[in-house]
């Protein structure tokens, strides 16, 4: 499967950088590569990309896609006078993944690359208590080897992302930032998939997102602009099917399809849409799984509940490892998932 994929749309998606708040290397990489798909793109104040393909009547149903850019990350909040960096975290990490970690220091003059760990003492001189402790997001500190130079080089604001490749293992792909550049890939594809001619019944917009890791805030701007009668949420989702998790918190196994998203902590998808692909993923033969998640959200819920409100579903791939660096999915599920969003907008 993974050979019928764009694996090197992909891998630049996720290497490119870009936090909450500073999505725009990842927004013109997106400008660049939807070039020729949409009778109309723009950049909305907050800095969400919104792409429309236009109807063939002016009463046709508005189509949106939700697919977010950032990436979860920090902000350098201290710079101490020797020039060790701190952080705030724009986005959800556990502490317990981000000892010993590459990271990259993303400024406007240039890019530098540091080493992330928390302060205290290393393990040859720390005692067994020491070791026992997990230190809090506020605990961990950045060494670029600057050095004092880093006052001259590095402000407060600038945005620090991991710093790790995009690989495939097996029949995976593995990387940081797969939440959610797989939206953004799928978003791209899903477009590619349509002739100049299909889908003109409905007016179908893909909006790239911007800070959705910290509050739906793009999508929410974005939706109130637009006023979609049906949003599509697309996302990453658990998949939890690995040692240690009970079966009835798996959320998705990997290799069973996409995710037909029924609810999450956010918003309840619209009952009838989720049949309505349910049984187009039957009839087109395409693997899926539905999804619920007890807790998190995604963009659907912001278009649900934008101006007068619309129908909503979510679209996602299971993926391991989540807001980790080691994110992986399997290829054949994020096929899935490419292959369900063109057969359903070629139903308009």
């Amino acid at each position: 499967m993974a050979a019928t994929l764009n694996i090197d749309l992909l891998k630049r998606l996720c290497e490119t950088p870009g936090v909450p708040g500073h999505e725009e290397r990842v927004r013109s990489l997106i400008e660049e590569e939807v070039e020729g798909l949409f009778d109309h793109v723009e950049v909305d104040p907050m800095g969400s990309l919104l792409c429309r393909r236009d109807a063939d009547s002016k009463n046709a149903p508005k189509v949106m896609l939700l697919c977010h850019m950032d990436e979860i990350g920090f902000l350098v909040s201290h710079i101490t006078k020797e020039g060790f960096l701190y952080v705030q975290p724009v986005g959800g990490f556990d502490p317990r993944n981000l000892f010993s970690r590459r990271v990259l220091v993303c400024t406007n003059d240039g890019d530098y690359r540091g080493v992330m760990n928390p302060g205290g003492k290393p393990i040859h001189i720390s005692s067994p208590e020491d070791r026992k402790k997990v230190p809090e997001v506020s605990d961990f500190f950045i060494d670029t080897g600057l050095g004092e130079a880093a006052h001259d080089k590095i402000r407060i604001g600038d945005f620090v992302v991991m710093d790790e490749p995009l690989m495939e293992i097996g029949d995976k792909i593995v990387s940081k930032a797969l939440d959610n550049r797989i939206a953004c890939w799928l978003g791209i594809e899903a477009i590619r998939g349509l002739t100049k001619k299909q889908g003109r019944k409905a007016e179908i917009h893909v909006a790239f997102t911007c800070q959705e890791e910290v509050g739906l805030r793009g999508a929410r701007t974005a939706s109130y602009a637009i006023r979609p009668d049906i949003g599509l949420g697309i996302d990453v989702t658990l998949a939890c099917d690995t040692p240690g998790v009970p079966d009835k918190d798996k959320t998705t196994e990997q290799g069973k399809g996409f995710g037909l998203h029924v609810r999450d902590s956010s918003f309840i998808a619209d009952k009838v849409l989720v049949q309505t692909i349910e049984d187009l993923a039957v009839k087109k033969k395409i693997p899926y799984q539905r999804t619920m998640l007890a807790a998190g959200g995604q963009d659907g819920a912001a278009a649900q509940q934008a101006a007068a409100g619309a129908k909503a579903v979510g679209i996602t791939v299971g993926t391991r490892y989540i807001h980790t660096v080691t994110e992986m999915v399997a290829a054949e599920d994020l096929g899935a998932a490419r292959d369900i969003l063109v057969a359903y907008l070629k139903t308009f």
